[in-house]
């Protein structure tokens, strides 16, 4: 009963914590944790398997190199038109401009730009998208230039259920290319939106302005690339798009997870200088997909990503339409998954904890613990899912905590009774093992097999009429002390001392198999030590006491018994006791010191058989009646060995 009193106690701690975790938790810390949990899981990813390289996709920059050979940034319309000539001559499957050209520079540099982008034919430029910050006041859109249309999806379809315009992204002000520019090229968004710590983790792959929705930069350079016209890229609304025969899972906003190769420089770069120079040749852009934009410092927009604190944004969009390409998105797991997972883990640790002791939960805590985290990896690893880890992580640390706190205080109160209880019957020995399995002193007896041994002062009433009572007691307490270490090296249990008996108990409340044995070498011990303690008393001019011992072997009943919170005492009771007794009181009648019955000598002829005592004399006396038994008990008087024959 009080067992399962703790046990409800714990659980309802346990479950009261949890709910409380789930109410008070800020989600958004707990975010900001998972992601960082999610950035390490993707560079452990990276070190135990690198990436297969992008060999089809190329970059071409404006670096440090190139504004020392050109000149400073921004270049001229007619340098950039021949940049995209040189890339063109190389015939690649599509050329993306990752550069904001939404300022007009002169007719002729912009005509001239303008062809080239018209002849090559496959040119996408970025588009600004703004998208304001969370929290920050929200401007009414702008007109919308018609030439932007052409660049929409132009197939929307609507998932039955799903209001997947609440969700989307939503941009406040678009700020195009120069028309001339935006009508001879495709036109995809380069709108981001980095998650609370600066990191960019997502891609947004549409944004809904006004009554359209707008494909990314990286998804029209994939689009192009695979030769998939627009009326055959189709965004399904809060799931997907579907880009020809391939389905590129979003979430409700239209992003989706991206799969970074690596850090900056994973992709092969070009200097911008080196291609208009003629120093790279045509053929390096043959059948690639090129993307230019900008590295040297201050000249571009850096991506803080879980690889990089400084990427350049044109190799994000690299990473993005690797992506694409490879159909290799990491998905986000659902988060009913998350709250399934976070409940199943959580009850478990709920349910098991209280039922085992605290190391074993803690083992099984972390081992929980560990085997979620392990999960988490190997599912990204190899499926390229992002498992939330902290959310069930976290409650399973908490509820560990509270649990293992919790039982360590209902175990440190029952150690405390445990060793008030029995710290006086049995060794320190026996008192941890009673604290390791606290079942075994529970209130009630319990029906056991043991050995019992009852040893007192021969002519005990003799020597107290003829000594003074303080003597007696010296006497007395130096005759315990020394008996009960005896008992106690042996393992005993030391059940009660009355006036000048002792009883002990082998057997109980730990089991002991060889209960027999221990007692027999007990009592050889106790009469040893009892010979030098009356060498001891005669040299100092004292009395003599000797002692007789009596052991039986038999079931009884033993365990604590008495009123809980009052008075309770560890002991046995039966008529195997009784004959214990009445067995040790006829150590007087035979002139022996140590008496056994035949069950304890039955119970020793396997040992006896292997020679294990040595040379020891069982003599064999008359069975005698005893009183509550209907047959005789068989009696053996015992001859001890001395100490060192132990």
């Amino acid at each position: 009963m009080k067992k399962n009193f703790r046990f409800y106690i714990i659980s309802l701690l346990s479950f009261s914590f949890f709910a409380l975790l789930q109410i008070l938790d800020p989600p958004l810390i707990r975010e900001h944790i998972e992601s960082k949990t999610y950035d390490l899981r993707l560079q452990l990813r990276n070190l135990l398997q690198p990436q297969p390289p992008a060999d089809s996709i190329v970059i071409v920059t404006v670096d440090e190199k190139s504004l020392a050979r050109i000149g400073r940034w921004p270049w001229s319309r007619s340098i950039m038109a021949l940049l995209v000539d040189k890339i063109a001559a190389g015939m690649p499957r599509v050329i993306g401009l990752d550069i904001m050209f939404n300022e007009k520079e002169d007719d002729k540099s912009d005509d001239r730009l303008a062809a080239a982008i018209r002849d090559s034919g496959n040119v996408v430029l970025a588009t600004a998208f703004m998208i304001p910050k969370e929290g920050a006041p929200k401007k009414a859109q702008g007109n919308i230039p018609d030439f932007l249309w052409d660049s929409a999806f132009m197939q929307v379809k609507t998932v039955p259920g799903i209001a997947w315009k609440k969700w989307a992204v939503k941009p406040v002000e678009v700020i195009p290319p120069i028309e001339k520019l935006a009508r001879a090229a495709t036109l995809g968004h380069v709108a981001t939106l980095p998650d609370m710590d600066g990191e960019l983790r997502w891609e947004i792959l549409s944004v809904n302005l006004g009554d359209d929705s707008y494909p990314s930069f990286s998804l029209q350079v994939a689009r192009i690339a695979e030769g998939v016209p627009m009326k055959d890229m189709i965004l399904h609304g809060g799931s997907g798009i579907k880009l020809g025969n391939r389905l590129i899972p979003t979430d409700l906003s239209g992003r989706a997870l991206i799969n970074y190769l690596g850090g900056e420089h994973s992709f092969a770069y070009f200097s911008a200088s080196e291609v208009l120079d003629g120093n790279v040749g045509a053929d390096v852009f043959l059948d690639r997909i090129v993307l230019v934009g900008t590295s040297a410092l201050g000249t571009y927009d850096q991506k803080v990503t879980p690889f990089s604190a400084n990427m350049p944004g044109v190799e994000k969009n690299a990473n993005v339409v690797r992506n694409i390409l490879r159909n290799n998105f990491i998905r986000k797991s659902p988060g009913i998954i998350e709250l399934v997972t976070t409940v199943i883990t959580s009850l478990l640790l709920i349910l098991a904890l209280p039922r085992l002791k605290a190391t074993y939960g803690v083992i099984l805590g972390f081992g929980l613990m560990g085997f979620y985290t392990a999960l988490s990896c190997y599912l990204l690893f190899s499926h390229s899912v992002w498992a939330n880890l902290v959310a069930p992580v976290s409650n399973m640390a908490v509820i560990l905590t509270v649990e293992t706190i919790t039982k360590l205080f209902f175990e440190e109160k029952r150690a405390r009774e445990i060793r008030a209880m029995f710290s006086s019957y049995v060794s320190p020995k026996i008192v941890e093992a009673l604290i390791s399995n606290p079942e075994k002193t529970a209130l009630g007896g319990e029906r056991r097999t043991v050995t019992i041994l009852f040893s007192d002062i021969i002519g005990f009433t003799t020597l107290s009429e003829k000594m003074p009572p303080e003597e007696v007691v010296t006497m007395l307490n130096e005759y315990y002390k020394e008996m009960a270490e005896i008992i106690f090296y042996w393992d005993g249990t030391l059940d009660k001392f009355v006036g000048d008996e002792i009883m002990a108990i082998w057997g109980a409340p730990t089991d002991q198999p060889d209960h027999a044995e221990r007692a027999l070498r007990c009592a050889f011990h106790m009469s040893d030590r009892l010979d030098q303690m009356q060498e001891k008393w005669r040299a100092g001019g004292n009395r003599n006491i000797d002692c007789g011992i009596g052991i039986n072997t038999g079931e009884v009943v033993i365990g604590n018994i008495g009123i809980q919170g009052k008075k309770m005492d560890y002991t046995a009771i039966g008529n195997h006791v009784n004959i214990a007794a009445r067995v040790e009181k006829l150590n007087r009648e035979y002139g022996s010191r140590i008496l056994t019955t035949g069950n304890t000598y039955e119970n020793l002829k396997p040992v006896l058989s292997r020679g294990a005592f040595g040379h020891v004399t069982f003599t064999e006396h008359e069975p005698v009646k005893v009183r509550g038994k209907e047959e005789d008990v068989r009696i053996f008087a015992v001859k001890p060995l001395k100490v060192d024959d132990l």
